[in-house]
């Protein structure tokens, strides 16, 4: 789906030109999406609702994207529009200076918050932290 994905540190790009759905800007969808799938799904527009992969998954919220009354929960999160709510990453979480989030985040490996990015909300690293930090 996407010609040119967006450039990340995190988030392997395969991952992001992978991503087969899409909530277009200027678009407005209500309601929970929901997959058993390893699949990914882009957010350009406004989404008001959870979005949930059993396993796998790679949620990209564009710059122009905004998804709130939600809980988001992904292996790959990639955020570079508006989150208001829960975001569970459980591989890696990468938050951009464009980027806006209103709620807790939670991951198990890997985080990136630019330095710009804006959050007001507890983030919580939910892996093993002696194995992390090698003792």
């Amino acid at each position: 789906m996407s010609q040119n994905p967006a450039s990340t540190r995190l988030v392997p790009a395969d991952r992001l030109g992978a991503i087969t759905s899409l909530i277009a800007e200027g678009a407005e969808f209500e309601g929970n999406f929901h997959t058993a799938r390893d699949q990914g799904i882009k957010v350009d527009g406004r989404l008001k609702g959870n979005i949930t992969f059993e396993s796998g998954g790679t949620l990209h919220v564009g710059p122009t994207g905004v998804i709130e009354n939600t809980r988001l929960e992904a292996d790959y999160v990639f955020i570079e529009g508006k989150v208001l709510g829960a975001v569970i990453a459980r591989k890696a979480l990468e938050i951009t200076g464009s980027a806006t989030l209103i709620g807790d985040a939670s991951y198990d490996e890997l985080i990136d918050m630019h330095p710009r990015a804006r959050v007001r909300g507890k983030i919580e690293y939910r892996g093993d932290i002696d194995a992390a930090a090698g003792q």
